[in-house]
């Protein structure tokens, strides 16, 4: 049974599927307005338009590739695990929430720290500073409850 749990995301606008709509719409246009420019006589137009949706959609693909990256974090009486998803990667890591350390960031750019029996995971890289200042202190509360729940019985 999970007691807690935070999932934390990248905050995007659109989402892979919209983007390729709106790639599809682009590549249309810049398409057709090609095709005239070449039927016109303007034959380099066309290669220029090519290479511009080529660059797009490499960009896009880049874009989207890290749209759904995320960071989940579940607690539970036996367990804590933080799951780290980048692209097509997934690193998981069960850690003992009895002996689980959390370290808070020290700085803007640091991450929260958490440790136990050598295991050292960073997590709140899609966090503000304030964010996972605050994400560090409540990790730190529900760890405190686990152990004072076990030391209850």
């Amino acid at each position: 049974m999970v007691s807690r749990e935070w999932i934390l995301r990248r905050n995007c606008s659109i989402t892979p599927r919209q983007l390729m709509m709106v790639y599809a719409a682009l590549c249309t246009t810049s398409l057709l307005v090609a095709i005239v420019f070449t039927m016109r006589g303007a034959w380099y137009i066309l290669g220029f338009a090519i290479l511009e949706m080529l660059a797009m959609g490499i960009a896009f693909f880049l874009y989207a590739r890290h749209a759904t990256d995320r960071e989940h974090i579940a607690l539970t009486d036996d367990c804590l695990l933080v799951e780290l998803i980048q692209a097509e990667y997934v690193c998981q890591f069960r850690l003992d929430p009895r002996r689980t350390r959390v370290e808070p960031p020290g700085s803007a750019q640091d991450l929260i720290k958490l440790e136990a029996r050598g295991t050292r995971v960073e997590v709140g890289r899609f966090l503000t500073e304030w964010k996972r200042r605050e994400l560090a202190r409540e990790l730190q509360s529900a760890l405190a409850s686990a152990k004072y729940t076990e030391l209850q019985f």
